[in-house]
């Protein structure tokens, strides 16, 4: 099975309510920066776990702006690109709350 599935569907955030237009890369709510646990690869949609991902923080990664998420559910951690859209107030405030 692919890592990677391109997917293109849009979604109601379940934490803002924004509605998101998704492009195929898109894994979480620009506005407010949540995700929901749908994925064991990106795209697949085979996690039966539906939990909320809650935006932990922002790191730099050898340049790479990255997103790291946790479930509420289930605990895991999972690590996202931040796509070019993403609120840049949500991002900062996230970087205040690590002293980034």
């Amino acid at each position: 099975m692919k890592k990677f599935q391109r997917k293109i569907e849009n979604f109601t955030c379940q934490h803002c309510g924004l509605v998101v237009l998704g492009d195929g890369f898109t894994n979480h709510c620009p506005r407010c920066l949540w995700s929901k646990h749908v994925d064991v690869n990106p795209g697949d949609r085979t996690n039966d776990c539906g939990g909320m991902m809650q935006p932990m923080r922002f790191e730099l990664d050898h340049g790479k702006q990255i997103l790291i998420h946790k479930c509420e559910k289930c605990g895991i951690k999972k690590e996202y690109k931040i796509a070019k859209n993403d609120s840049t107030d949500a991002i900062i405030g996230l970087a205040k709350k690590a002293n980034f």
